[in-house]
């Protein structure tokens, strides 16, 4: 039996009490026990009405206050006042409609007071207050000197912990190098790549082919590059689209079943893709917008993979399911990656929030822009460009890192969302899915430090110094600049590039693409100038690809998850190509150069 002091410090016959007087009311009115506590706090108090005050009053995190005050904002109990001085902060505040409600609280206020107070005298109470105040200080004293035991004793180990690696790594470095010298007597090439750029041969593939040389006399020689969609030179499908047309869908059922629909087929396949564009119910409110990060692939990828959760034959590799769990993934990927934004940009940087839903009617890139923008708005032009995009970025061979991924991870006979999470954790480094940030990071500098974007020997002189590494980050590098595999030119790039420029005239952003026309004339030559080239040196779509999105007002944080909202297709297209041919585990061999040391004794 517990003691009235334990009862008093415990509180659970008043929370009983409370309970039970406040079940009744919540219901009524539609609320929770923290929307009832905020309504009556901003009543009481206010002036002190911002997420953070409240958080500190109630101890509760920014996300409950947040998802409390949407909850209210919906009900039109509160709402949101930017701050003059400071628009990043808002400001609660009751609506009339509140007054109503906020009356009945404090009637239910009074009712529990008159309960508990019931028999006590004026001396008593005032006794009981002190007591109860020094009390709440001595148990806010013990909660404080524990948060503060538990964050020292986090930051010792984290210290510890980083301080042993730091050690450590130089061990690493010691036992793990392995000399220039022993890849060049076992003939092995770093990446899979040799010194022209060729990769090492690994697959066959039926789904995109690749060109950059071609045989002249006996001699291979650099061409402009080309690329092939399922036997379709890519400048034929992005011309044959009219100014209304988008091409992503029906690119996407080129590279997904390897010959171009009839209208019928493209017409169901549209529908198709539209009844999947869905997530399970308050999937974007338990997952989506749980542990929210700037890092949206990161985010994405979460995502992915708990979505097997909500699948039924989440680990049958039979090749039509495979089939059915990749269209439903190229269908979500959008909405995946916008609404990981909004809840980043909502709970991390204190933004509105909102989620647009898909229209079913538009095309994935209108959806894109409409989903990610306020007012869901966007002009014909806009789309079309993004749509480009999209295109471009759908495939591009077998051999790069993230479908190769793809299709190693896919012959261990692992689940789709397994096998596309992986290749989500490759196009995410930044040698791969990256390049465009990059990009978009070097031409602030170069805009920093050239005055006149239309002086050509101003630009070759800075150019120099990167090439150098004497600015910006020291690497040496013109970003956006050369190929792993082409060598004259990118044949993305080179279609991209119209309407690039098309869309700088639509946003006054003649001045910016005179800057890059400059630097794709001048960079090419300087560095072949300086360095030792075995092929061709030209600017690659990532050049352009940075300063389209910032264009189209897409933020940086979604630069990279856009690039896999269209390379999903060719990873699903290799993961159904890798079922049906391969049916072996792709494990290659590693020439062993460790030295064998004797046992010593102990």
């Amino acid at each position: 039996m517990e003691g009235p002091i334990e009862v008093l410090l415990h509180g659970r016959e008043y929370k009983q009490l409370l309970e039970s007087r406040a079940a009744v009311f919540r219901e009524q009115y539609g609320l929770r026990k923290i929307d009832v506590e905020i309504l009556y706090y901003l009543h009481r108090f206010g002036g002190s009405n911002t997420s953070k005050e409240l958080r500190q009053a109630y101890k509760l995190t920014k996300g409950h206050i947040s998802q409390s005050a949407e909850h209210l904002a919906g009900l039109g109990l509160l709402a949101f006042v930017p701050d003059e001085k400071d628009r990043r902060s808002v400001h609660f505040v009751l609506t009339a409609q509140a007054e109503e409600i906020v009356r009945s609280i404090e009637k239910m206020w009074e009712d529990m007071t008159a309960v508990v107070f019931d028999g006590i005298t004026q001396e008593e109470r005032r006794v009981l207050y002190e007591v109860a105040v020094k009390m709440t200080q001595n148990m806010e004293c013990a909660s404080d000197l524990r948060r503060n035991q538990r964050r020292q004793m986090r930051m010792n180990y984290e210290e510890k912990m980083t301080g042993y690696a730091e050690r450590q790594k130089e061990i690493c470095q010691k036992n793990d190098t392995i000399s220039d010298q022993l890849y060049q007597d076992y003939g092995v090439y770093r990446g899979l790549r040799d010194q022209n750029g060729k990769g090492v041969l690994t697959g066959l593939t039926n789904i995109s082919r690749i060109e950059s040389f071609e045989m002249k006399d006996g001699v291979k020689t650099p061409c402009d590059g080309r690329l092939w969609y399922r036997g379709y030179p890519i400048e034929s499908l992005v011309q044959e689209l009219d100014e209304d047309s988008f091409g992503f869908e029906a690119t996407a059922y080129l590279l997904l079943f390897g010959e171009k629909p009839n209208h019928q087929e493209l017409f169901e396949f549209k529908k198709i893709l539209a009844e999947a564009c869905h997530l399970p119910t308050n999937f974007t409110r338990d997952v989506i917008m749980k542990a929210p990060s700037s890092d949206i692939m990161n985010s994405m990828t979460r995502s992915i993979l708990t979505l097997a959760s909500y699948d039924n034959r989440a680990t049958d590799t039979e090749l039509g399911n495979s089939l059915r769990q990749c269209i439903q993934l190229i269908s979500t990927f959008p909405m995946l990656a916008v609404y990981g934004y909004h809840a980043y940009n909502h709970y991390e940087q204190n933004d509105s929030m909102y989620i647009h839903r898909p229209d079913h009617d538009l095309s994935t890139a209108e959806n894109i822009l409409l989903m990610l923008r306020a007012d869901r708005q966007y002009t014909k032009l806009e789309a079309k460009v993004l749509d480009t995009a999209l295109m471009l970025h759908m495939e591009h061979g077998g051999g790069n890192n993230s479908t190769f991924t793809t299709r190693v991870v896919t012959s261990s006979g692992t689940d789709t969302y397994s096998a596309i999470a992986a290749a989500m954790s490759s196009l995410k480094g930044p040698k791969h899915g990256g390049a465009n940030i990059k990009v978009m990071e070097m031409m602030e500098d170069i805009r920093t430090n050239v005055r006149d974007f239309e002086d050509k020997d101003e630009i070759e002189h800075y150019l120099a110094k990167l090439l150098a590494g004497e600015a910006f980050d020291g690497k040496g590098l013109i970003y956006g600049m050369g190929h792993a595999v082409y060598s004259l030119s990118d044949p993305r790039e080179r279609i991209f590039k119209k309407f690039v420029e098309m869309l700088a005239v639509e946003k006054h952003r003649q001045v910016d693409m005179a800057l890059y026309n400059n630097i794709e004339e001048i960079a090419p030559k300087l560095i072949a100038k300086q360095r030792k080239i075995f092929k061709g040196v030209s600017p690659n779509v990532d050049f352009y690809s940075g300063f389209v999105y910032q264009m189209l007002g897409i933020p940086v944080e979604l630069y990279t998850p856009i690039f896999a909202i269209a390379r999903i297709v060719g990873w699903s297209a290799h993961r159904i190509e890798e079922q049906i041919c391969m049916g072996k585990i792709i494990r290659p061999a590693y020439m062993s150069v460790m030295e064998v040391k004797e046992q010593t004794e102990k």
